[in-house]
């Protein structure tokens, strides 16, 4: 699923990347976040592994929606670990730079628990704000 990368491969990508994700690729924010996610469901044991795949989502090699079965698969978690490492990862680290992920893999991005959030960044949210609710709104006060 995954494969290895070379340094020399990893610094050409890294060269290519936007200045936002070149951040985040070495903050230690990122690394804070993933040493507490990893804490919280206990497998400190595979920080490392979580780093590196979490470092070829930010680089582009691993879409960020293969993530979770990645750590799964490759690190034999259970599924319900898997998942929530994951989305811990994701709120934290890779929904921060969306628009820049986006970017990279040419996709959109929809956060595991935030459905909605999905919708507004696609533009149509926009467009169909300014209609007009049918009908009273019983919590709001009228402004006559």
């Amino acid at each position: 699923m995954s494969k290895k990368y070379t340094s020399e491969q990893f610094w050409e990508l890294y060269k290519k990347l936007p200045q936002e994700l070149k951040d985040v690729l070495f903050a230690e924010e990122t690394g804070n976040n993933i040493y507490n996610a990893c804490g919280r469901n206990g497998v400190l044991k595979n920080l490392g592994e979580i780093v590196e795949y979490t470092g070829q989502v930010l680089v582009g090699v691993l879409p960020p929606d293969e993530f979770e079965e990645t750590l799964e698969k490759e690190l034999e978690l259970k599924k319900d670990v898997a998942k929530k490492v994951s989305q811990e990862i994701n709120r934290f680290i890779f929904y921060p730079v969306k628009p820049a992920l986006e970017q990279l893999y040419r996709i959109e991005i929809s956060p595991g628990e935030k459905p909605k959030e999905k919708e507004e960044s696609s533009g149509k949210e926009k467009e169909e704000k300014p209609k007009a609710r049918p009908g009273k709104d019983s919590y709001r006060e009228d402004i006559e």
